[in-house]
């Protein structure tokens, strides 16, 4: 989403998954690109290690 007031007036839209009040919470998502050179190639191998690890 764009913008925090645009993630907040789509879960305004979300049901109710739970009988009486309840809380969702927002959360910023990162994608490795968003870290620039800081994700060096070691860090990008440690990460497929990691993730081809938790797929099996």
């Amino acid at each position: 989403m764009a913008s925090l007031a645009q993630c907040i007036e789509w879960v305004k839209r979300c049901p109710n998954p739970m009988p009486g009040d309840s809380e969702i919470e927002i959360r910023q998502v990162f994608e490795a690109e968003d870290f620039g050179d800081e994700f060096t190639p070691e860090l990008r191998e440690q990460e497929e290690r990691l993730r081809t690890r938790l797929e099996s």
